[in-house]
């Protein structure tokens, strides 16, 4: 029994360190951006930094190029997640709800663009857009982010829809509500925290999407576009990495709400199962 007790304290030892190692190897680049965003030294990286100033802060807010890159990265973004919302979720309605041939090849194509490298994708959209005469824009972006986002709200709604019991629906209908209402009193309240989080991780994904932007954006420059330009000029570093901070804020913020909404659910979807038992 000691024998065993001694084995699972060093086994639960070797863990932590092995999850601290993980940790430490994921986050420490992300320490040096935000460390090197207040150095007062615009061309090296000398450590430790020489000393700390606020004044980089000031000087990334009063560069218009970026501000016009942000602009146009939160447009996207906003555009992206809206259109994602509604096709990935009518898509899952659909996979979910009807029987078909080639259901399964659909669902499969559906997830297929996010699963391919972000290269391919965008050599794909910029040869369709080109051949089909579409000049590139702003739009031309919503149309590559797009293609990935659905994929995330799919995911979300149609897991919601499995977890969904069909008795529900069947008794709205036997109650008398029309399909408008049910949809709205019934189907909506349970799928809303996962177009919720669907989202959010869409707009997050959108947010910071770099490889396929480059192929569809034309003339048009995103903020991730911006700060890859940027990265060619030692003395644009310390703003760079206040402009990265930015980014990582805007992205951490939706997914860590949508990772507990989607924790949240299972919970109460657990907690309900048990109570039926």
């Amino acid at each position: 029994m000691a024998d065993g007790m001694g084995v699972r304290r060093r086994a639960g030892i070797g863990l932590r360190v092995a999850s601290g190692a993980v940790m430490l190897f994921l986050y420490f680049p992300l320490a040096i951006i935000l460390l090197y965003a207040f150095t007062t030294e615009d061309a090296s990286f000398r450590f430790p930094p020489p000393g700390l100033t606020t004044d980089w802060f000031g000087v990334a807010l009063g560069n218009e190029r970026m501000l016009s890159a942000l602009r146009l990265s939160l447009v996207v973004a906003s555009v992206s997640t809206v259109v994602a919302i509604s096709l990935g979720s009518l898509l899952a309605a659909a996979v979910y709800r009807t029987r078909f041939f080639g259901r399964e090849a659909v669902s499969f194509l559906v997830i297929l663009p996010i699963a391919l490298p972000g290269i391919v994708t965008g050599i794909a959209l910029r040869s369709t857009i080109a051949l089909s005469g579409i000049p590139f824009s702003t739009w031309t972006i919503v149309i590559g982010h797009a293609t990935f986002c659905i994929v995330v709200v799919y995911n979300n709604v149609l897991a919601r829809f499995r977890r969904m019991s069909p008795s529900l629906t069947e008794a709205s209908m036997d109650l008398g509500a029309s399909g408008l209402q049910t949809f709205r009193h019934v189907v909506l309240p349970n799928m809303g925290t996962a177009l919720l989080a669907g989202g959010m991780l869409a707009f997050a994904l959108s947010f910071d999407e770099i490889i396929v932007t480059t192929f569809v954006a034309g003339q048009q420059e995103t903020l991730p576009i911006w700060i890859f330009a940027s990265l060619t000029r030692p003395r644009q570093r310390p703003v760079t990495n206040v402009v990265a901070i930015l980014v990582i804020a805007v992205t951490f913020v939706p997914i860590l709400l949508a990772q507990r909404l989607t924790r949240e659910e299972t919970v109460r979807h657990a907690a309900g199962k048990v109570e039926t038992q």
